[in-house]
């Protein structure tokens, strides 16, 4: 009776009475829809950013006015995004650049919006208030010229200062809005125009333009690449190196092909340098902003490559031929980028965009590419955008491809993968030779291929759960709303590493309480500049390394996160280096890191005054865990049993010889 009894408890108590691991949030091996996770209609994402310092990725959206901005924090615990503050910008906002300009730990928004003078952009920063929400009266710049100005650390003191064209004639094209703000003082300025040092020909920044501060020679500190037009419209591009108290050099100028449209910076065949990925059209549709006879750009970093053994030596003739392990920020003078398309030029890969999504029986015609976002007035350019979905430590792509025609064009997001080359993979030469290819993928993405009314896409990490996840706006042509998530759901057997560099506010890592407000991280700061290079041993012990930056881009709602994340592929090893690299005008503007623990987060402190660097390490509790707490106390069970049955046949041995002992006649003492 009562085994009968406690066998039907058994059997009707709920699953977690028996078994505590609360179950998946989501199940299938595949891409699944998430919804608009919390965000109302008619609302575009601008800009991403940490706005509360929670370590979970919040958004700011613009209303369907132009004018009123929104920012929705992410509610770890709802899973889902859930309305914090707004308020109305006076202007027609354009774009909005999230950062700490105050350097209090705290994300302000810088606001650039259209100016009362024809030709004008106006900038104001709304700065946040320590109780939450921002500033009402915000701070006036100096205007600029349409081409906006992006964030950039121009003096290395770690303030965010801009770089552009402003609206009042010069002499000298380049100028720095420089941060100046002074904490203590109430009616303190913002910016001070400044002409900063810039040695070389300076040219006319095109609008839009791709400009970025990144490092492209190699020696982790930011760089600035420019994007120029001349008088007849013709883009060039012009690299300026980083010389820190000695100014911008430039060391590069060369042509741009004929329709590029934004360009991209990614570690494509992962040798641990930075690349350029753009797309050209033939011609672009200014209604539609599609564009025609499309294709994929990749021009290769040419620069000096990882030494393969750690101990082997890095010169020949007296001339470095590659960079140790444990000396990847060393600047490679003779770095270039060749955009040349001949025989004898591997460094440049053009990949046209029917290669990657043939023709099919539905639709015989070549597929467009939607370059521009004419749904927002002036349009904004959209991206090829770079992201890691499988963590295999090769960047893929997410890009909008169009088919159709007329009322009945389908605009969809596409993820396509980098995979190795071979025979009959895109990208690759027809002996199945080259760096990489390039891969649609159609199997379990029906999420993303079900769109059809697309108008931009971006990567982020909803929940800090470690996987890449995808966010699509679209037009609400298919009546199914103004914004979908896409949950990364696939399972893989690879590491990740997410690290974010911060600005140096409140060195300690806590900055103290004031006016009411509790102690708090400053976590949410969104700094640009900042660079990653590491070095990994595969399951083979191979050795690979890889470079990644910190939103170098932020102009035309880049929609660039506030993290660096990269995927490290399948190893059974720590990180073996992970230098770090900030914008500060000093010799050690770097650190490496030995021995990072792979899939966590990485939050990294600059120094600002005679400090020391601050690091601290974040662990993702899987999915694994509970199975590993499992194993662990099971083991130790089983362990305790056989050392207690071990001790106590030990003990029934010994019982025994000392009775046999004490009954031992000794015959010689007889």
């Amino acid at each position: 009776m009562r085994a009968s009894l406690l066998a039907t408890l058994l059997y009707t108590l709920p699953s977690f009475a028996i078994w505590p691991f609360p179950p998946k949030r989501f199940s299938g091996n595949a891409l699944l829809s998430a919804g608009s996770m919390g965000l109302g209609a008619d609302l575009t994402v601008v800009a991403f950013g940490d706005f509360n310092g929670d370590q979970f990725l919040d958004l700011l959206t613009l209303g369907s006015d132009h004018q009123t901005l929104t920012v929705y924090v992410w509610d770890h615990e709802q899973y889902t995004f859930t309305k914090s503050t707004a308020f109305k910008h006076p202007q027609r906002v354009y774009n909005v650049i999230p950062g700490d300009f105050t350097q209090d730990g705290r994300l302000d928004l810088l606001v650039y919006g259209q100016s009362s003078r024809s030709g004008e952009l106006s900038i104001q920063l709304y700065t946040a208030q320590p109780q939450g929400g921002f500033n009402s009266d915000p701070i006036s710049a100096p205007a600029s010229l349409p081409a906006q100005p992006i964030p950039v650390d121009i003096n290395g003191d770690l303030k965010i200062d801009l770089f552009g064209i402003p609206s009042q004639p010069s002499s000298s094209p380049f100028k720095a809005w420089q941060n100046v703000w002074n904490q203590s003082d109430p009616h303190s300025d913002m910016f001070n125009i400044i002409t900063p040092k810039f040695s070389g020909s300076q040219c006319t920044l095109a609008n839009p333009h791709s400009n970025a501060a990144i490092d492209l020679n190699g020696d982790c500190l930011a760089d600035l690449f420019l994007v120029c037009q001349d008088r007849s419209g013709s883009k060039f591009f012009q690299i300026w190196v980083n010389e820190k108290d000695s100014g911008f050099i430039m060391t590069q100028q060369g042509s741009l092909p004929a329709g590029t449209q934004a360009i991209s910076f990614a570690d494509v065949d992962r040798d641990g340098t930075l690349d350029m990925l753009f797309a050209t059209c033939s011609s672009v549709s200014s209604s539609t902003g599609i564009g025609s006879s499309c294709s994929i750009n990749i021009a290769y970093n040419k620069q000096l490559p990882l030494c393969m053994s750690a101990s082997g030596s890095d010169y020949t003739n007296g001339k470095r031929i590659c960079r140790p392990p444990g000396d990847l920020c060393t600047a490679d003078p003779d770095f270039r980028f060749d955009l040349r398309e001949s025989a004898d030029n591997d460094a440049f890969v053009r990949v046209p965009l029917s290669d990657i999504f043939p023709p099919t029986k539905d639709s015989s015609a070549k597929p467009g590419l939607l370059v521009m976002d004419t749904t927002q007035d002036p349009p904004v350019p959209v991206p090829i955008k770079f992201g890691d979905i499988n963590q295999d430590g090769f960047p893929d792509l997410l890009a909008i491809v169009t088919t159709g025609s007329g009322s009945h064009q389908q605009r969809t997001p596409n993820l396509v993968m980098s995979v190795p080359c071979g025979k009959g993979v895109a990208g690759c030469a027809a002996n199945g030779s080259g760096r990489r290819g390039w891969q649609a993928v159609k199997k379990d993405a029906d999420p993303l291929l079900k769109v059809q009314d697309a108008r931009s896409a971006a990567f982020l990490d909803m929940d800090e759960d470690g996987t890449l996840d995808i966010m699509v706006q679209r037009t609400g042509d298919q009546g199914e709303g103004n914004i979908v998530f896409v949950q990364n759901n696939f399972y893989y057997d690879a590491f990740f590493l997410k690290a974010i560099v911060l600005n140096g506010a409140c060195g300690s890592g806590t900055c103290p309480a004031s006016k009411g407000a509790n102690k708090y991280h400053p976590y949410g700061v969104s700094y640009s500049g900042a660079t990653y290079k590491y070095t990994v041993l595969d399951t083979s012990g191979q050795r690979s390394a890889a470079q990644v930056g910190q939103m170098p881009q932020a102009a035309y709602q880049a929609l660039l996160t506030p993290y660096a994340y990269f995927g490290l592929g399948r190893t059974n090893n720590y990180i073996e280096n992970l230098f770090v690299g900030s914008t500060k005008h000093t010799d050690e503007h770097y650190i490496n890191m030995e021995g990072v623990i792979p899939n966590s987060k990485v939050v990294i402190i600059p120094p600002i005054e005679g400090e020391s660097w601050r690091r601290e390490l974040y662990l993702r509790p899987g999915e694994w865990i509970p199975w590993v707490t499992v194993t662990v106390v099971v083991s130790l069970f089983l362990l305790a049993i056989i050392v207690l049955v071990l001790h106590l046949n030990e003990k029934r041995e010994d019982e025994l010889e000392r009775r046999r002992a004490s009954h031992h006649i000794n015959f010689d003492a007889l």
